[in-house]
Order: structure tokens, then C-alpha cells, then sequence
């Protein structure tokens, strides 16, 4: 009985010491600095100068299971070749729009690692399971940053122990299609744009324009529609979407097209983050 009552309490001890790790209140700035700085340091996070948009159509129905077999063999497997899975998604206007970014250092390094990944074995092993899935995964856009600093937020991994309910927030990715071959000057014209939407507390996650080179892995195919411009941002929640976010975007689709600027109108892209993505909404 002793021994009984004893193992009960030492079973007690073990569920404190896991949810001791996970801080009841948000991280302190010093805290969050500190794993900003870490994070920064880790050479193999950081610097992705190539970036894939990749929005995948989904069977009726199979997206959910589409995105758990994704998140269960892929991201580390992208990671150990150098690559990463920087986010995924299911896009709200689309129920069978499965949506995800890949970052890659380099153009050498694209070929490199998509060859590594998909002669390889996980991919040999799942492949027949996850194209049973999918009807189409043509439409992707080959993106670099368009500043230094403004490639996609690497954010940490999601944390299984202490993010139970997995990533949180919205992410809204807006598409421009600029007439202007100079897209510096584009960029320029919208930066007041952009400047508000992050004043409405929408954070800026990238910002990326369509890189202009051969693909150099044409097992995957990439669109070739001309110049596009990619603005990311993360918000807290609907509400703040809602109030703030929604109508900036929409006075600015209007204002753009009516200084005509664009090929056509931007397009709108609101992405819910799958339980494991890193691109997420995270408390400052």
C-alpha cells in the first residue's frame, strides 16, 4: 500500500516538474531578447535567401490528414538537409488549400537539398500516401527578401510540452502584381501601406519579391507569370484582423489600382497556421 501511495505521489511530482517548465505568464523583453539573440546565432536558422510559396489543392476532404502526415515526417527532415519548413497553413477561402513556405540559403542550395530530399528515403517512404492526396502542386512562387532584412521571420519551433494548443494567430499573406519593372519603386509607393498595417499590431513577417532566375530544380515547377511582390504579416486574432487590418488592405487595393500599378488586384491570402508551424503569432 505504502509503495502504491508512494508512486502515486512521485507520478504527481513528474506532471509539476513538465508544466514547471512552461512559465505561467508571458516571457519577460530579457527573456525574449535572449532567445531572439540565441535564435540569430544559429547559423543554419537564419539567411534563407530563397523562399517557396507553395499553396498545394487538396481531395475534398484530406487536408486535415494531409497536414498531420506534413507535420510528422517533414520539417525536421527538410531541416537535417539545411532547408527549412518556415510555415504551413490551411488558407480560409479554399478548404482544400494547403499553403507553405520552404527557405533555402541559396540557389545551389535548392537543387542540393530537393534532390537530397526527394531521391531520398522519407520522401521514398511517404510519397505514395501524400501524392494520394494531393490534385495539384504547381502553384508556387519562387521568392527572394527584398531587403536584407526583410526575409520570412525564422520563429523557434513550436514547443510540444508548454504550446499544447499548437501555433496560434492568423498570418495574412497579400500578392501584388506590380506593372513596373522596378519593383524598388513599387516598394517604395506601398511602404506607407505596409507601415500601417503594422501599426495596427499586425506584425511584418517578409516581405519578398519573385526571383528572377531559372528554376533549377524543374522536377518542381514554378510560375513564370511575371513580377509579384509578397507582403507577410501576423496578427493576434480575428478581432484585430477585423478592425484594424481589413480595411486598411481594402482602401489600399483600391488606391493602388486606381493609380494604376498593378496588373491586376491584389490578392488577399488569409492563413490559418497548422498546429506545428513556425510562423505564428508569439507573445512580445
Amino acid at each position: 500500500m505504502h509503495s502504491f501511495i508512494a508512486g502515486i505521489f512521485l507520478l504527481f511530482a513528474m506532471f509539476a516538474a513538465t508544466f514547471a517548465q512552461c512559465p505561467a505568464t508571458p516571457p519577460s523583453p530579457a527573456s525574449l531578447a535572449n532567445e531572439q539573440h540565441a535564435m540569430q546565432n544559429i547559423s543554419h536558422l537564419n539567411n534563407f535567401q530563397v523562399i517557396e510559396f507553395r499553396r498545394y489543392q487538396i481531395k475534398d476532404g484530406g487536408r486535415a490528414n494531409f497536414a498531420t502526415y506534413f507535420e510528422s515526417f517533414f520539417p525536421e527532415a527538410f531541416q537535417q538537409l539545411g532547408a527549412l519548413a518556415l510555415g504551413q497553413f490551411f488558407e480560409r477561402k479554399n478548404p482544400n488549400a494547403f499553403t507553405w513556405l520552404r527557405g533555402f540559403k541559396d540557389m545551389d542550395a535548392r537543387a542540393i537539398v530537393n534532390s537530397a530530399f526527394y531521391y531520398g528515403p522519407v520522401w521514398k517512404e511517404h510519397r505514395t500516401t501524400l501524392n494520394d492526396l494531393i490534385v495539384d502542386s504547381d502553384n508556387v512562387m519562387l521568392l527572394r527578401p527584398l531587403h536584407q532584412n526583410s526575409g520570412v521571420s525564422t520563429l523557434r519551433a513550436v514547443d510540444p510540452v508548454c504550446e499544447t494548443q499548437g501555433a496560434q494567430g492568423v498570418v495574412v499573406a497579400q500578392i501584388f502584381a506590380p506593372k513596373a519593372d522596378d519593383v524598388e519603386l513599387f516598394a517604395r509607393q506601398a511602404a506607407s501601406i505596409f507601415a500601417g498595417y503594422q501599426a495596427a499590431g499586425v506584425r511584418q513577417a517578409g516581405l519578398l519579391v519573385t526571383l528572377d532566375t531559372k528554376n533549377n530544380f524543374p522536377q518542381l515547377p514554378v510560375r513564370t507569370g511575371g513580377l509579384y511582390l509578397v507582403w507577410l504579416g501576423i496578427a493576434k486574432d480575428d478581432p484585430q484582423l477585423e478592425s484594424k487590418f481589413y480595411p486598411l488592405a481594402d482602401r489600399a487595393a483600391r488606391e493602388l489600382a486606381a493609380d494604376g500599378l498593378l496588373r491586376s488586384a491584389p490578392e488577399l491570402v488569409i492563413l490559418d497556421p497548422a498546429m506545428r508551424s513556425r510562423l505564428r503569432w508569439l507573445a512580445e
